[in-house]
């Protein structure tokens, strides 16, 4: 045996891999469950990122800038619980390869064959790169290790350049990572599924935008703050960077005299803290009184709500002069064009695609109300035409299937139907002792039907015209016996109708006339079931007809066929009747006299009558029929 891997496996990428894994039957159900949980982590992700930006504020008091430290270590958290899930993601994903060996090839090549399948998902560019790049604790270590540092020596501005790049380096790479998951999981769901996900991008998009926006007024208010530090003659170098670079609110604040002084320079406080109007804030003018705010909520939602205001009006910003703040409003206003576009394009098509088949649904019933009324039908036919549609329409939503398979290649056709009718053909008892090609051509010809409540399928006598097989749903099937009683049977999910056609295609000579049918049959309830016409049941037993002549089809036959069930019912009771009218002529014969040779004529009589209801009952034709 060969150990070559074959060239397939290195030329499936890794979203055709993913695909095919998602769709296996042993792990399908739990892997779309895996998926959709890690689609949310990502969402988290994206979420939980730009919370880090709102770590940055200034003391109202002091006047200088710091890090929050409890906010600091509550991100942090949430943003290790959502690298775990890129871990567990990351160890799946090895584990897949693994798999599919253990799927397609023997037990001796299986350690070569794992390794070059490990390989194939860590050399791939959307796979183990980006998975491992979106976990790199990068935002992580510049909070907690160069902020402070810089904080400490007083380059306040560098600070918050170097946590705008280094969140916008991480950042990008996140929303393509999430962007590449939810292309390769091709999510399908309701339409509100899909405007749910185009809302959830629209937030996080104005979440991203709003959390940069408040960073930039941080920094604004920090250069009005260092502008005046320069024309006080206390003010140094350290004076705008807290004693604390991470502060917890816990610990007193020491101040020297340079500070302190600082602290009271009520002309830096007005001018920067106090009111936008006396510096040129520009674009970032709400966030004067939000730098100073000591409620985290506050600064959360605030720039949230700018960032969907922005995004969704195209901007209304003033702008100053400077470079930085003229490129991000750009930035943002581009953005947001492209977003609502987008955002609304995405809902037009997703509410055209719920209201245009129900559109359809009511042309479709204004066109047959008007046929109706210009043939002057009775109200009754009305009413089994009205509940005919409503039916039909709960069951397909205005989609034919017939129709859509009916232009596909033949090859692919019978694939699509022979999947779609496998399960639905093998619930009939008659067709669980055929083999793959026999069901292989019935599912190519069978055909969806629905009956409505109280609608009568077909009657006693009328020709038969197909085979029924009920898949959900009650039928009745009701036959009158030659003595004028009535005998009814119910059908459930399972049986089937129409067996007359059997015997048809299996009499020698062939006869081109089509069988009559020896019952009556009733929808109970609303009623779902697949039909064989006559021409394909014809086809069928030509061309297999060895399949028929098994003794397990026959006796299923019989054993499911409501003609074989009706006569039998027949023969019992007469049986028993019979037995009883026995039984009870050798109670009485001790005391009964003895009759004239007339009155035993009348019994014979009587007798004969009974035999002659059992003979010429509907007894289905026992040479003919398997």
């Amino acid at each position: 045996m060969s150990s070559e891997v074959p060239q397939s496996l290195f030329d499936e990428s890794k979203e055709e891999y993913h695909k095919r894994w998602i769709t296996s039957p042993t792990t399908s159900r739990w892997a779309r469950e895996w998926s959709r949980v890690y689609l949310l982590a990502c969402a988290a992700g994206l979420l939980v990122d730009p919370l880090f930006l709102y770590a940055l504020s200034v003391s109202g008091p002091m006047m200088c800038l710091f890090l929050d430290g409890w906010f600091t270590i509550a991100v942090t958290v949430l943003r290790c619980m959502v690298d775990c899930m890129h871990v567990c993601n990351i160890w799946l994903q090895l584990r897949m390869a693994c798999g599919r060996v253990e799927e397609e090839r023997e037990t001796g090549e299986e350690k070569c064959e794992k390794g070059l399948l490990k390989s194939l998902y860590v050399r791939s560019k959307n796979g183990f790169v980006l998975d491992l790049f979106v976990i790199f604790p990068v935002l992580q270590t510049v909070m907690w290790v160069a902020a402070p540092a810089l904080i400490h020596g007083g380059a306040t501005t560098a600070v918050m350049n170097l946590i705008l790049i280094t969140f916008i380096f991480e950042y990008l790479p996140k929303i393509y990572h999430a962007v590449c998951l939810l292309h390769r999981m091709q999510i399908s769901g309701t339409i509100w599924w899909g405007i749910a996900l185009n809302l959830m991008a629209y937030f996080v998009a104005a979440h991203a935008v709003g959390a940069c926006w408040f960073l930039l007024g941080v920094q604004r208010a920090t250069k009005c703050l260092k502008l005046q530090c320069y024309q006080s003659q206390t003010c140094g170098p350290k004076t705008l960077a807290c004693v604390d670079p991470i502060y917890y609110g816990t610990s007193p604040i020491m101040l020297d005299g340079g500070r302190l002084d600082w602290a009271h320079n009520m002309q830096a406080r007005n001018i920067c803290l106090s009111s936008s109007d006396n510096f040129q804030y520009g674009a970032y003018k709400w966030t004067v009184g939000l730098v100073t705010n000591p409620n985290r909520i506050e600064k959360i939602l605030l720039p949230i709500f700018w960032g969907l205001m922005t995004l969704s009006t195209f901007g209304n910003l003033e702008s100053t002069t400077e470079w930085l703040e003229i490129v991000f409003n750009i930035i943002t206003i581009t953005g947001g064009l492209i977003l609502v576009t987008m955002f609304i394009g995405n809902i037009k098509v997703f509410l055209h695609a719920t209201t245009s088949k129900k559109q359809a649904m009511h042309l479709r019933m204004r066109n047959v109300e008007w046929w109706m009324k210009r043939k002057q039908l009775p109200q009754s036919f009305r009413q089994r035409v009205r509940q005919y549609e409503r039916h039909r329409w709960a069951a397909t939503r205005g989609v034919d299937e017939c129709e859509m398979v009916q232009n596909l290649p033949e090859g692919l056709r019978r694939d699509i139907k022979y999947h779609l009718c496998l399960d639905l053909v093998r619930q009939v008892p008659l067709f669980q002792h055929m083999d793959e090609l026999v069901l292989e051509n019935i599912c190519d010809r069978v055909k969806s039907l629905i009956f409505p409540k109280g609608e009568v399928i077909i009657r006693e006598g009328d020709p038969v015209q197909r085979m029924l097989f009920i898949v959900r749903g009650h039928m009745q099937s009701s036959q009158i016996l030659r003595n004028g009683v009535k005998s009814c049977c119910m059908l459930g999910p399972g049986n089937f109708t129409g067996d007359e056609l059997l015997s048809w295609c299996l009499r020698r000579p062939f006869i081109e006339r089509l069988p009559p049918s020896s019952c009556t049959l009733t929808a109970l309830e609303s009623t779902e079931a697949f039909g064989l016409e006559a021409g394909d049941v014809k086809y069928v037993t030509q061309h297999f007809r060895y399949t028929f002549l098994n003794e397990k089809v026959k006796r299923s036959a019989r054993y499911y066929s409501p003609g074989w069930r009706t006569w039998a019912a027949v023969a019992i009771q007469l049986a028993w009747r019979r037995y009883k009218h026995r039984k009870t002529l050798t109670s009485l014969s001790f005391i009964r006299p003895r009759r004239p040779l007339s009155r035993c004529s009348s019994m014979e009589e009587e007798q004969l009558r009974l035999y002659t209801a059992l003979l010429t009952s509907p007894k289905p034709n026992h040479d003919d029929l398997l």
